[in-house]
């Protein structure tokens, strides 16, 4: 079963809202923290209690429906306030899609105005999530525009797009995630070997840590780590500039050596009932997950 063909998956319509009537299962509540706020809360209370701080994505994307967008921001803002009453160590991920980016520009941005004035009043930051290629552009300039007013968001950038080396020179001084990309492009956008890939996310990361900008690392590659600690420690990088990151439910061993030996590390921890977009991309992204999911069904 290959990448192309679970990343068709992923964008099948009929198929999603099956998914949201099957609960997690197929695997995917082993690296979905629940669907309930109360549930990722509680995994990231025991994150924390681990040494692992956290930033929640309440999973969902693509939103058609003005009603549906106007519930993801409300949802993003009760968010906000579980992490403010729980005391977790957690901030938040959004996707601009979900807060009806493809409705209304403007919409959105309202939606934007709340959450992110919320999470100013509680000392918390928000990352935009970077998405499909259709919205890469947009998603920079919204996120240079939300700067322009607001200190507490940053965005993602992903190694696979060809312009990215020149677009993070706009985003000096912008936190920002750096990842290798999980959706199906065509190659006149984006890198198609991994090759290519790690060595942009390398430049991107190092780059970004050059000019003293906070950046998170989020790769599960030993190589890729092992190269930015190496960096990090000859440029004599402070550590309160820059953290490690992955998935929940992947590599957890990793994350707690990681974390235990002093590296500032997160844990990306996706909840919701629009799982199934999210668990066909990382089916997708290494062929050993399959089996991971695999084990996953038997086990139930």
């Amino acid at each position: 079963m290959s990448r192309s063909f679970f990343l068709f998956l992923s964008k099948n319509k009929a198929l999603n809202k099956s998914a949201k009537k099957w609960g997690l299962r197929l695997g995917a509540s082993k690296v979905v923290a629940g669907v309930t706020i109360d549930e990722a809360i509680t995994s990231i209370q025991r994150l924390n209690e681990l040494g692992l701080k956290a930033t929640i994505d309440h999973l969902g994307e693509f939103v058609t429906e003005r009603e549906e967008a106007e519930n993801a921001a409300s949802a993003c803002l009760d968010i906000l306030e579980a992490i403010e009453r729980n005391h977790v160590d957690a901030h938040i991920s959004v996707k601009l899609t979900k807060l009806g980016l493809d409705i209304s520009r403007e919409m959105c941005l309202e939606h934007l105005y709340r959450i992110l004035d919320t999470a100013r009043q509680h000392g918390n930051f928000i990352n935009i999530d970077m998405e499909d290629y259709a919205h890469y552009h947009e998603t920079i300039d919204l996120v240079l525009e939300l700067r322009k007013t607001y200190d507490n968001v940053g965005t993602v950038m992903q190694s696979y797009v060809r312009s990215g080396l020149e677009d993070i020179e706009r985003l000096k001084g912008i936190p920002l995630r750096i990842v290798k990309g999980a959706y199906q492009e065509d190659s006149a956008a984006v890198y198609q070997d991994k090759e290519t890939i790690d060595e942009v996310f390398l430049e991107m990361v190092k780059n970004h840590l050059k000019s003293g900008s906070y950046t998170a690392v989020a790769t599960h590659d030993d190589s890729l780590i092992r190269a930015i600690q190496t960096f990090v420690q000859d440029h004599n990088v402070p550590r309160d500039q820059f953290e490690f990151q992955m998935l929940y439910g992947f590599r957890h061993e990793l994350q707690l050596s990681l974390a235990e030996q002093g590296w500032p590390f997160r844990t990306y921890v996706p909840f919701g009932q629009d799982w199934y977009g999210y668990f066909m991309r990382r089916l997708a992204e290494r062929p050993q997950n399959v089996t991971f999911a695999l084990r996953g069904m038997l086990s139930k």
